[in-house]
């Protein structure tokens, strides 16, 4: 089974989006100005920038434009009320509150600070 490696997050204002993903999530950013790329650390990397935790992604942003004009990605959280209630005092907006998913856990989505739907995961 393919498994995702990386994901992408475009924005309209690059240091609003830095500030927003640092700032509800501990995310690390490494922006490359010549190349318009930031690179979002999610959790620590080797010397080779991947990450070293086992199954962990890391992922970048850049200014939204064609074709990336919103991504589809689902952020793991310890907690989806605490991460709802940082989103929406930073800025995002909640676009479907916590909701059961089975027995596995639940699930919300928010639009972050650039209007982009992502999902949040809560593990039972």
């Amino acid at each position: 089974m393919d498994k995702v490696v990386h994901f992408e997050i475009p924005a309209d204002d690059i240091a609003r989006a830095q500030k927003f993903y640092s700032t509800v999530f501990g995310w690390k950013m490494n922006s490359f100005p010549g190349m318009g790329y930031t690179i979002l650390n999610t959790v620590p990397t080797n010397e080779e920038g991947m990450p070293k935790e086992p199954g962990a992604i890391n992922g970048g942003m850049l200014e939204r434009q064609e074709p990336v004009m919103g991504p589809v990605i689902t952020i793991n959280v310890e907690s989806i009320d605490e991460a709802l209630k940082k989103i929406e005092q930073n800025g995002g907006k909640v676009v479907r509150g916590k909701e059961a998913v089975g027995d596995m856990g639940h699930a919300a989505y928010f639009k972050d600070s650039e209007g982009n739907v992502v999902g949040l995961w809560q593990n039972k």
